[in-house]
């Protein structure tokens, strides 16, 4: 019996078949157009971060440390999808290599887990800075800032290290075909044994780790903004309502698109929406979230600004 992809259920699969989103030709050069210029976007702005941030001196405080590390994620993370997704609007096959698969499941998810620890370590330096700021020089020197960096990777990377490479060492017999744009959970039904537990566990540590740091950080600026509201200065308090503003209209979009891809049951979710929501938080939010610091946080726009000028 053939499966959709073209593979015996009886072999084993070499490669998975992404179908992306099904269209004209002429639809996919136009999306293929689209989706270059968001990457070309994506990763420019998010350069523009890095380098602003390396060459001007007074932002080599924790906070901007943090921010150019969340920028450094972000080329990667969008980089770790959209290439192969460009690929796949110009071939007719539009396949991808079991290893690659897996490679690119790997790497999706841990930036993903990355990104959401790094939204956390910002949320509670913005804390420590308005609501404790006697402290704040003393608990979140360059040093301790360097070194949760160095966690937030570290942990973000070790998280799915373990599960990706015992499930791509499982025997897989089809179908081949994933009706994605990359290689998500789906890729388990392909499985010769049935794997509920592993998706169960996959599932509810996703879960817990998406409210647990969501909730942290809603948490922390809920304190955050209580405090904002007591100063008495009307330009200290824009400021740093300003900053708190920039760091939520990244926290809300980002969040509520993975709950809505990986928290609520997929039985009441069209498949299409399900690859939407995954688009968006995946390819549009790291474009959105470079132009929220360049634009709205007028210490970066000021800082970019000589930078550009000096260049």
């Amino acid at each position: 019996m053939k499966s959709p992809g073209g593979n015996n259920h009886s072999d084993p699969v070499t490669e998975f078949i992404l179908l992306g989103f099904p269209c004209t030709w002429e639809t996919q050069i136009l999306l293929f157009s689209l989706f270059s210029v968001i990457y070309f976007l994506t990763v420019m702005g998010n350069l523009c971060i890095i380098c602003t941030v390396w060459c001007v001196h007074h932002l080599h405080t924790p906070m901007y440390i943090l921010l150019a590390n969340f920028s450094f994620l972000e080329i990667w993370y969008v980089t770790s999808t959209v290439p192969n997704m460009l690929a796949n609007f110009l071939s007719e096959r539009n396949s991808i290599s079991f290893s690659g698969c897996f490679l690119q499941f790997y790497f999706f998810f841990s930036m993903g887990t990355t990104e959401t620890l790094f939204l956390s370590a910002m949320a509670f330096d913005r804390y420590l800075a308005i609501c404790r700021p006697l402290h704040y020089p003393t608990v979140m020197t360059v040093q301790r800032c360097i070194r949760m960096g160095a966690y937030c990777w570290i942990c973000g990377f070790s998280c799915f290290l373990l599960p990706v490479y015992l499930i791509s060492q499982l025997p897989f017999c089809g179908p081949n075909t994933i009706d994605h744009f990359l290689c998500p959970l789906l890729a388990l039904a392909s499985a010769c044994i049935p794997l509920p537990g592993t998706v169960l566990i996959c599932g509810t540590t996703s879960s817990l780790l998406i409210f647990a740091t969501f909730f942290y950080s809603i948490g922390s600026y809920t304190l955050v903004l209580r405090a904002v509201i007591q100063v008495p200065s009307v330009a200290g308090r824009k400021k740093a309502f300003s900053t708190c503003t920039s760091h939520l209209a990244i926290v809300f979009p980002f969040y509520g698109s993975v709950m809505m891809t990986y928290v609520i049951p997929r039985s009441g979710q069209e498949e299409d929406m399900q690859k939407l929501t995954t688009l968006f938080y995946s390819v549009l939010t790291p474009l959105f979230n470079s132009m929220i610091y360049r634009l709205q946080n007028k210490e970066m726009k000021n800082a970019l600004k000589k930078v550009l000028g000096g260049s």
